[in-house]
């Protein structure tokens, strides 16, 4: 069984029947999810890709609807992994 969200409705953080943008808009902007298909924990680092530079960037929680950049719980933010020869440049204020 899943959770009760606002309004009584009963389910999955990833929607209704699936529908994310239905999940977030009841979660509200301050509770978006993390981007990993599966994932229902709240986001709170975003990911971005340079692919020229071949560097990915992971920050705190940027605006919400960006098309080229990902968010991503705590456990995802500390298991992310790249491509060999790339560069992971994270934010200081996610380090412990």
């Amino acid at each position: 069984m899943g959770r009760v969200y606002p309004g009584g409705i009963r389910g999955s953080p990833r929607g209704i029947r699936g529908c994310a943008p239905c999940a977030r808009s009841l979660w509200g902007m301050d509770g978006r999810l993390c981007s990993k298909v599966g994932c229902a924990r709240e986001a709170v680092a975003t990911l971005t890709y340079d692919y020229g530079d071949q560097m990915a960037a992971l920050g705190p929680l940027g605006p919400a609807g960006h098309p080229h950049a990902h968010d991503l719980c705590v456990q995802h933010a500390d298991r992310l992994s790249v491509p060999s020869g790339w560069l992971v440049v994270r934010h200081e204020a996610l380090r412990a």
